[in-house]
């Protein structure tokens, strides 16, 4: 009988538990590490918005450099400088426009070409360049993995 009163005594009373006083921030980690990975992933894509489908080739990556200047020429054979496009026989005043280093060089051109122009076309974008002065030019391609 004994056991009858002492069971009885503790359904009456209520035990409550105690607030939890500690952060869990396991969840906020895992926010982070997501947002990191997104926030890596595009700001390794390129930044010229002109959309251009690059020819293929072997050649070693060229590193890029904060003083570069990217030109484009579509599909269409239409000249972007940035993301700015250039008006129909207005390239040379925009070679012109662009800013010098601080020791007075040129920056360094990147040139992308879609893959359908005319080897002409890009001649002459590239024969403009030359002769505004521009002596260090790179062609911009996708990487391809079986030789020509």
């Amino acid at each position: 009988m004994g056991m009858g009163v002492s069971s009885s005594s503790r359904r009456g009373k209520r035990s409550r538990r105690a607030a939890m006083a500690e952060i869990n921030v396991t969840p906020l980690v895992d926010v982070m590490l997501v947002l990191l990975i997104i926030f890596m992933v595009t700001v390794t894509l390129p930044a010229v918005g002109v959309p251009i489908e690059l020819p293929e080739s072997r050649a070693n990556a060229v590193e890029e450099t904060p003083t570069q200047v990217t030109i484009s020429i579509d599909g269409e054979g239409r000249v972007y400088v940035e993301n700015e496009r250039i008006a129909a026989g207005a390239l040379p005043e925009a070679l012109a426009a662009i800013n010098r280093t601080g020791s007075g060089e040129l920056p360094t051109v990147v040139l992308r070409g879609d893959r359908s122009l005319d080897y002409g076309r890009v001649m002459a974008v590239m024969g403009e360049l030359g002769r505004a002065g521009f002596t260090s030019i790179s062609l911009v391609t996708d990487g391809s993995v079986t030789p020509p």
